[in-house]
C-alpha cells in the first residue's frame, strides 16, 4: 500500500475512533494524515464514504493482525484469551479512554446511515472473528468473546476504568478453560 494512502487510513481510524466518524472532516484527516489534500482526493476520490468504508476494512486487518499476536503469547487459549483483553484494557487506560474501539465507533455511527461502510464494518468483524477462531478452534466461542470484548472496551470507555476489561478477561478465562475440559 502506498505510504500516503496508509498515512490517511491510520488518521482516518485514529479520528473516527476518538471523535466517531460524523464529527471528522475531511480537511481533519488531511491535517491528522500530514498528507497533501491532492493525496487524499487521489486515493478517495468517492470522498469520505469511501474513506470510512477503506478504513474499517484496514481497522479490520490490523485488528485481526494484533489479535493473532496476542492469542500466541500462551499456549493455552484460555490464558492466551486473558492476557489479551489485560492488554486491551491497559490500552484504553493509557489512551484515557479515547481509544480502544475505531471499528466499533465507525459501526456505531454508520450502521443505518451507510450500507457501504455497514459492509466493510461487516467484513472487517469477520476477519477479527476469524483470527479469534483460529486459535479457539470454535466459530460461535470466537463469536462470544468479540461480542464480550466489544461491549467490555465499550463500557471501560463510558466508564473510564479498564475494570471491565479486567472483568471480562477473568470470565472469559473461566469459561473457555471449563470448554477446554
Amino acid at each position: 500500500m502506498n505510504l500516503a494512502k496508509q498515512h490517511i487510513l491510520e488518521a482516518a481510524a485514529r479520528l473516527f475512533e476518538r471523535q466517531g466518524y460524523h464529527a471528522t472532516g475531511l480537511n481533519e484527516i488531511i491535517r491528522e494524515s500530514n498528507t497533501p489534500k491532492g493525496s487524499l482526493y487521489y486515493y478517495f476520490p468517492e470522498g469520505k464514504e469511501q474513506i470510512g468504508a477503506e478504513t474499517a476494512l484496514w481497522a479490520g486487518e490490523q485488528i485481526s493482525k494484533r489479535i493473532r499476536e496476542g492469542l500466541s503469547q500462551a499456549e493455552q487459549p484460555a490464558q492466551a484469551v486473558r492476557m489479551l483483553t489485560l492488554r486491551i484494557a491497559n490500552a484504553v487506560e493509557q489512551s484515557n479512554f479515547s481509544a480502544g474501539g475505531p471499528l466499533m465507533m465507525l459501526a456505531a455511527e454508520t450502521a443505518t446511515r451507510s450500507e457501504r461502510i455497514n459492509a466493510a464494518c461487516r467484513k472487517a468483524y469477520r476477519q477479527m472473528q476469524d483470527a479469534l477462531a483460529e486459535r479457539l478452534g470454535d466459530d460461535n466461542l470466537a463469536g462470544f468473546v468479540l461480542t464480550t470484548l466489544e461491549g467490555a472496551i465499550l463500557l471501560s470507555r463510558v466508564q473510564h476504568s479498564g475494570d471491565a476489561l479486567r472483568h471480562a478477561a477473568e470470565y472469559l478465562y473461566t469459561y473457555i478453560k471449563a470448554r477446554e475440559r
